[in-house]
């Protein structure tokens, strides 16, 4: 019988694929994410990306053994490299309290943004200035769950590189498309040039978000950052604006929530629902 790829003697912290993953867990690597624990594999694996690196303890799996082993094996199977760590390795490199020894370095995929084809039932989302990763991850997994086209991202602060997105997104920045425009007037080009009806999201606007037919043409929703909202070039594109009323004492929502929001309402407006 060959000896599993699993089987090879530890690698040391030495070793460049090690400091590879320091370097992508400190998410400076752009393009390139960190996949860790039990769950986030299953998702890798459930997805047409197969990893670049995979790092595996034994000793890590807990009770579940032969669970672990056997997910860990479908994973080094399509995994172009993979590697044996000691415990000790493993403290240095994970991010849980409780690691269970499987870590991967996984390439993101790129969309083209001359890639897609719109339709009157299209859906896009715009996060203009998202800071944190844990929403970049969230707003990922409400695209998906609203059948949006893409998530588009100006004046991005956030990566989709960082390991917390993937956490976020339930695994789901493998597959939901991200764009990236350097400006926010490229952005709105390109929305233009698809015939998006644009609303952004303002909580000034006097417009309701439940106003809007969002029936025959594509629609667009802008967000913007946690703290500072949209940034004014987008104001001055000349775009309508729609706003969620406020009814107690809070004067905006989470940018996730209000983004989740305003694409449910189009979704049931634009399939009958």
């Amino acid at each position: 019988m060959a000896p599993s790829r699993l089987d090879a003697r530890p690698i040391g912290a030495q070793h460049p694929r090690v400091r590879d993953l320091l370097t992508v867990r400190k998410d400076a690597a752009p393009g390139r994410i960190m996949v860790e624990g039990a769950w986030e594999h299953d998702q890798l694996l459930t997805s047409a990306i197969d990893p670049d690196v995979f790092f595996y303890c034994p000793e890590a799996s807990g009770t579940d053994t032969a669970g672990t082993a056997d997910r860990a094996a479908r994973v080094a199977a399509c995994a172009s490299e993979v590697y044996r760590i000691s415990e000790k390795l493993l403290a240095r490199l994970t991010r849980k309290g409780r690691p269970d020894g499987l870590i991967s370095i996984v390439r993101l995929p790129v969309w083209p943004a001359d890639g897609f084809r719109f339709g009157d039932s299209s859906l896009v989302l715009v996060a203009d200035g998202v800071e944190y990763a844990g929403n970049l991850g969230t707003l990922i997994r409400t695209v998906d769950a609203a059948r949006a086209a893409c998530l588009v991202l100006t004046s991005r602060r956030a990566r989709r590189s960082h390991p917390a997105v993937y956490a976020a997104s339930r695994g789901l920045v493998l597959t939901t498309p991200v764009l990236e425009f350097d400006e926010i007037a490229t952005a709105a080009d390109w929305l233009r040039a698809h015939g998006f009806e644009v609303l952004l999201a303002d909580p000034a606007a006097t417009g309701s978000y439940r106003v809007p037919a969002y029936r025959g043409r594509p629609t667009a929703f802008v967000v913007g950052s946690e703290g500072g909202g949209l940034a004014k070039a987008w104001h001055r594109e000349g775009f309508g604006a729609v706003s969620i009323p406020m009814l107690g004492q809070a004067d905006s929502l989470n940018v996730a929530l209000s983004a989740g929001i305003l694409l449910f309402e189009a979704r049931a407006r634009k399939d009958g629902w």
